[in-house]
C-alpha cells in the first residue's frame, strides 16, 4: 500500500513516538564529569591562548609594556600601509594619544575603514578565543566591519575556560549583562558550494591580539 504521508508528517510522527517512549538517561552523571583533561604544570594559559589563536589563523603579539606595544603597532601599520584605523574606546584612545598615534574617533568614512581597534572582555586560553561584548564604545560594528580587527588585552584578562569568562562578565555587570556577547576564534571563515575556503565573508579577514603584561 502506498504511503501518502509527506516527509514532514513522517518526521513529526517519529518525534511524537520518541516523546511517548520515554527512556532512562543513558548518561546520568554526565554533568559531573570533567569537560577537559586535567591541566599539567606545563599548561601555561598565555601559551595555550597564543597556540590556539595561531592555530585558528589569528596573529599574536606579546608586549612587555606600552612602548613595546606602540612600536609593534607602528611597525605593523607601516608594513601593511594602514591609514584608516578606527578606535572609539577612551582607554585605547588615551594610550594612543600618549604616543601621538593617529586614529579616527568617529564613524566618518567608516565604509573605508581598514582597521578596527578594540578592547575585549577576556581571552579564553583553552581554545584561543576572544570574548567580546557590545558594552564598550566599540559596540558591534568595530569588531565586525573592518577587514582587520586588532584587540588589546591584558594578561589579567586570560581565563582558562569559557565558563570562567562568563563568571568574569557576571562579576563585572551583575544583572545588567550586555545584549551582545560572543567569542571570536581567529578570522572569519566559511566555504563556498564547492568547499573552497573563504576568509572575511562574515567578519574580519585578519585578527591580531596584542597581549600587554599587567
Amino acid at each position: 500500500m502506498k504511503d501518502n504521508t509527506t516527509p514532514k508528517e513522517r518526521l513529526l510522527k517519529k518525534v511524537r513516538k520518541a516523546l511517548l517512549e520515554r527512556r532512562d538517561n543513558p548518561y546520568p552523571n554526565l554533568e559531573d564529569m570533567p569537560l577537559y583533561a586535567a591541566l599539567t604544570p606545563n599548561d601555561i594559559p598565555e601559551v595555550m591562548f597564543a597556540e590556539g589563536l595561531l592555530a585558528a589563523g589569528g596573529q599574536f603579539v606579546f608586549c612587555e609594556d606600552d612602548i613595546q606595544f606602540i612600536e609593534s603597532l607602528l611597525n605593523l601599520a607601516e608594513e601593511r600601509k594602514w591609514h584608516k584605523i578606527y578606535c572609539w574606546e577612551p582607554l585605547l584612545q588615551q594610550l594612543l594619544d600618549e604616543f601621538g598615534y593617529p586614529y579616527y574617533t568617529s564613524d566618518k568614512d567608516f565604509d573605508k575603514a581598514e582597521v578596527g581597534f578594540t578592547l575585549c572582555e577576556a581571552l579564553i586560553a583553552r581554545n584561543g578565543s576572544i570574548l567580546l561584548s557590545n558594552a564598550g564604545m566599540a559596540g558591534r560594528r568595530l569588531t565586525i566591519y573592518p577587514p582587520v580587527h586588532i584587540v588589546l588585552a591584558f594578561s589579567s584578562q586570560i581565563v582558562m575556560d569559557l565558563k570562567d569568562g562568563f563568571a568574569l562578565l557576571k562579576d563585572k555587570y551583575n544583572a545588567r549583562l550586555p545584549s551582545m556577547i560572543t567569542t571570536v576564534t581567529g578570522p572569519s571563515h566559511t566555504a563556498d558550494i564547492n568547499h573552497h575556503p573563504v576568509s572575511g565573508a562574515h567578519g574580519p579577514k585578519e585578527v591580531f591580539v596584542f597581549l600587554l603584561e599587567g
